[in-house]
This record gives structure tokens, C-alpha cells and sequence, in this order.
């Protein structure tokens, strides 16, 4: 069945996918911490959602491995592991990659102005230092380059990573993140790609492929006591 529509034209959100779009946020930015144990009643009772439809958003978290499903015991929030962060990353950069370039070539003229209002959010983010401003304008760029590339195998394979780096990311960027940097670096990529130069947009996932991963390494030495 097709998705409901508002005026405009623009898709209705599912509930289905707002428990998702909202416990994954829970999740992201630890309100709900890493080895915790939850129930779908619980949950239920947090969002004021259904049951069915909270069922469904953890059955996807746990395909993106944001959540294991423990029988007979619950729903408990996946551990943080740099190991696991640094092997995503070697999968990710290859595939940021290829969508940056094919989002600046096949990229709509109105995907490309909500590119260019991302840039702007971003850049308001860097100078107010906004964690969560960055967080949600973080997600939004994440799922318009997808949707402009219009290949469903990468959307499907970077599906299962960008929750877990952008939770990766919020643990532990007070202590070796420079957050203005890297907004900045998304707002570049985010021009790049609504200006059309695949070239300039895939160096521009390139660089900040490169500050995460050197993120990603510094929260080892962030640990030595």
C-alpha cells in the first residue's frame, strides 16, 4: 500500500518508523546506555506507540545491530567496541565514497536546495558548538545522499552502519572530537554533492572519512588511564 501523504506531496511518517526514527535517537546520544536491558512496554510507555509498531523498530535496530534480542529476557542496547568501529570504517569510507559521487550526478534540484539548507545547519552547528543540532542534521544528510545516489545496494549496506557510528561518535566527542571541524566537514560535503562535481564530492567524503577514523584512534589513547 502506498504511504499516506501530506500536503505538498512529502510521505507521512509511519508509526512504525517514528518509534524507530525516535528510539534509535535514544539510543544514538546514550539516553539509553550501552549493555542496557529494555521491553517493548517499556518503550511503549516512553513513546506513547503501540506495541506493534515498537516491535517492528527493534526488529530493524537489531539488524543495524543497535540492539540484541535476548530470548525470554529482553532487548539490550549493543556494547561499544573500537575494533568493531574501525573494520565499519574500512567498509564505510569505500561506500561513502561511491554515494557522495553518485548523489552529485543523479542528485534532484530540490534534493540539492535541501543540501545546500543542511550546509547552512551545519555551519550554525559549528558556531554554536550544538551537539544535537548536529546529531539530527548528521541523520538527515545521511539519509538525502541515499536517497539522491538511487542505488538500493548501498543504501541497504550503509543502513546498517550510520547508527552505529553516529552513536560511536556522540559517546566519545567531548573528549577528542573537534565538533565545529567536523561539522564543517559535513556541511563541505553536503555543498559538494549538491553542486554536482562528483570528483570534489567524493574528495569531500574522502576527508571526512579521514578526520573520523583519526577520531576513531584517538578515543584508544582517550582510554589509557
Amino acid at each position: 500500500m502506498a504511504a499516506r501523504r501530506r500536503a505538498g506531496g512529502e510521505a507521512a511518517e509511519s508509526l512504525t518508523e517514528k518509534a524507530y526514527r525516535q528510539i534509535e535517537e535514544l539510543i544514538v546520544t546514550l539516553q539509553i546506555a550501552p549493555g542496557a536491558v529494555v521491553s517493548e512496554a517499556s518503550l511503549s510507555g516512553i513513546l506513547a506507540i503501540g506495541r506493534t509498531p515498537i516491535r517492528e523498530a527493534l526488529q530493524r535496530l537489531a539488524r543495524e545491530r543497535l540492539v540484541v534480542v535476548l530470548p525470554r529476557r529482553g532487548i539490550m542496547v549493543s556494547e561499544i567496541n573500537v575494533g568493531t568501529q574501525l573494520r565499519l570504517l574500512e567498509v564505510r569510507r569505500e561506500l561513502e565514497r561511491l554515494i557522495a559521487r553518485s548523489a552529485a550526478r543523479r542528485a534532484s534540484d530540490g534534493q540539492r536546495d535541501r543540501l545546500r539548507a543542511i550546509a547552512a545547519a551545519m555551519e550554525q552547528a559549528a558556531h554554536g558548538n550544538d551537539e544535537m543540532a548536529f546529531m539530527r542534521s548528521d541523520r538527515e544528510l545521511n539519509l538525502l545522499a541515499l536517497d539522491a545516489a538511487r542505488n538500493e545496494f548501498a543504501t541497504g549496506a550503509m543502513a546498517l552502519m550510520h547508527g552505529l557510528s553516529r552513536r560511536f561518535w556522540y559517546i566519545h566527542y567531548k573528549e577528542v572530537a573537534d565538533l565545529p571541524l567536523a561539522a564543517r566537514l559535513h556541511a563541505s560535503l553536503a555543498l559538494a554533492i549538491a553542486g554536482g562535481d562528483a570528483d570534489e564530492a567524493g574528495a569531500a567524503s574522502d576527508r571526512l572519512l579521514d578526520y573520523i577514523e583519526a577520531f576513531t584512534r584517538a578515543t584508544v589513547s582517550a582510554e589509557v588511564p
